[in-house]
């Protein structure tokens, strides 16, 4: 069996740091700072035979419901209720504060299993500390160190001992069906309509990536208001559309690299670039008020290069005036601005009124079906000879170029190569031809073409220096 395990405490008492040991990635931001986790986020723990899930949480902090803590601490309370226990974590050298009393009463209020845990008790600092987490009322405290990774013995058997059910060990019969499962689900160069389809919302920040992610899930699961900057985290978030799991990651505004200055907007940005790189189809969020900033050209170009296959999303849209003409120029412009993704999808949605929602589903899919496209060697073969056919490749030093054949490597993007003689000297133009003819002749609009070359040894050259 498994559980659901929810960390649950001030800011900055270790929460996300003992989330990333539990994981064992880097999973959640980590700072100095108070207040930097603000949605949750769930991951799969390990410890020792331990499988479960673990919700990190933004630290409760007292606020009305309309501001920013309260938002937070609205979706901290979503945790509680999700969860099956709650490990109630305080700074044990600090000790326990008024704050620390007041919420040990929301968590009791709960009525879930509780796990009263006291972060950074190694060395005498955190003796007091310990002892003082008696008067929370909530059981023996678990001393721990989870930057360090002390105290997680005494976790386990707290754990044990606070969900006996559910820690119990599969039997064999579950345990054979599991590995069964594993080694059916190894990845393939090719589309796998069984695994979830991973989705990166990217954007400047303020775009409405929250609020766009929430209407597609049909709940406030992300934190979202006025406030610039509110998403730090690149959170993931599994749902369904049309019986087909997807995966969408929800990530922090991206700002031009040279107005970052502060610490941990940098690290939100590495999150968000990370979350890109481990998606297939990225969504581009533009704000359709002030759309193909310079911004904007950077994160569309930064997914190219990473080889995902790009959704333009126009957020905002219930607010365009004409919206027929301005969507015809949008596109065009997109066409003009974009050229390494040139038919790239250009969808209008609103996340305040879910307009456009199901258009944008469908182009994503589309788009990764395109990602992951084969074209047979013969078929490319014949398209390439009408096409030196029509424009052949200029000579070199009174040589003319020679292509011999196409053969596609693989796909997630489509990768071809070239081969022939001399290659290494086909001007950039000649290599653009080429692309601009298989994504218009194979029918890949939006995706990320890639072209390698491979020459023949020349027979003349050996013995040279």
């Amino acid at each position: 069996m498994t559980f659901t395990l929810a960390i649950i405490g001030r800011p900055n008492v270790g929460k996300s740091t003992l989330f990333n040991r539990l994981v064992g990635k880097k999973l959640a931001l980590v700072d100095d700072r108070p207040g930097v986790t603000r949605d949750r986020r769930e991951g799969e723990a390990r410890l020792a035979d331990l499988r479960f899930t673990i919700i990190d949480t933004a630290g409760l902090e007292e606020g009305a419901s309309a501001t920013l803590e309260g938002r937070m601490r609205a979706q901290t309370e979503a945790a509680i209720e999700s969860a099956d226990a709650i490990l109630f974590m305080i700074d044990a050298r600090v000790g326990v504060t008024p704050d620390d009393k007041y919420f040990a009463d929301l968590v009791r209020r709960a009525g879930k299993k509780v796990v009263l845990a006291a972060n950074k008790s190694e060395g005498k600092k955190g003796e007091a500390g310990l002892v003082e987490s008696y008067e929370l009322g909530l059981g023996d405290p678990v001393p721990l160190s989870a930057e360090h990774g002390e105290g997680l013995g005494e976790l386990y058997d707290a754990l044990l001992e606070a969900l006996p059910e559910a820690t119990q060990p599969p039997d064999e019969d579950e345990e054979a069906t599991t590995d069964v499962e594993i080694s059916a689900d190894e990845d393939g160069s090719e589309a796998d309509p069984t695994k979830p389809l991973r989705i990166a919302v990217v954007g400047r920040p303020n775009a409405g990536k929250s609020t766009l992610i929430n209407r597609l899930l049909g709940e406030d699961r992300l934190l979202t208001g006025p406030e610039a900057g509110i998403t730090r985290d690149s959170i993931g978030v599994e749902f369904r559309w049309r019986d087909r799991e997807m995966k969408l990651f929800d990530t922090a505004g991206l700002r031009k690299r040279a107005r970052v200055v502060d610490k941990l907007e940098k690290l939100a940005g590495a999150d968000a670039l990370r979350a890109v790189r481990f998606s297939e189809v990225v969504v581009l969020l533009l704000d359709s008020a002030i759309p193909f900033e310079k911004q904007d050209l950077t994160i569309a170009d930064l997914a190219a290069r990473e080889g995902r296959a790009v959704v333009i999303a126009l957020g905002k849209w219930d607010a365009v005036d004409d919206p027929g003409t301005r969507l015809a120029k949008l596109r065009e412009e997109a066409e003009r601005l974009l050229p390494q993704i040139r038919g790239c999808p250009v969808v209008p949605v609103s996340g305040a009124t879910g307009y456009g929602l199901e258009g944008l589903m469908r182009a994503v899919l589309e788009a990764h079906e395109v990602w992951n496209r084969r074209i047979s060697t013969a078929r490319l073969n014949r398209w390439l000879e009408s096409a030196i056919d029509e424009t052949p490749p200029p000579a070199v030093s009174g040589r003319r170029i020679k292509i011999r054949y196409m053969t596609q490597a693989k796909a997630r993007p489509p990768y071809f190569i070239l081969f022939g003689n001399q290659l290494e000297e086909l001007p950039a133009s000649y290599m653009r031809f080429l692309t601009n003819g298989l994504r218009k002749a194979f029918a890949l609009p939006g995706t990320p073409i890639r072209i390698s070359v491979r020459s023949g040894e020349n027979p003349f050259d050996r013995g040279k220096k």
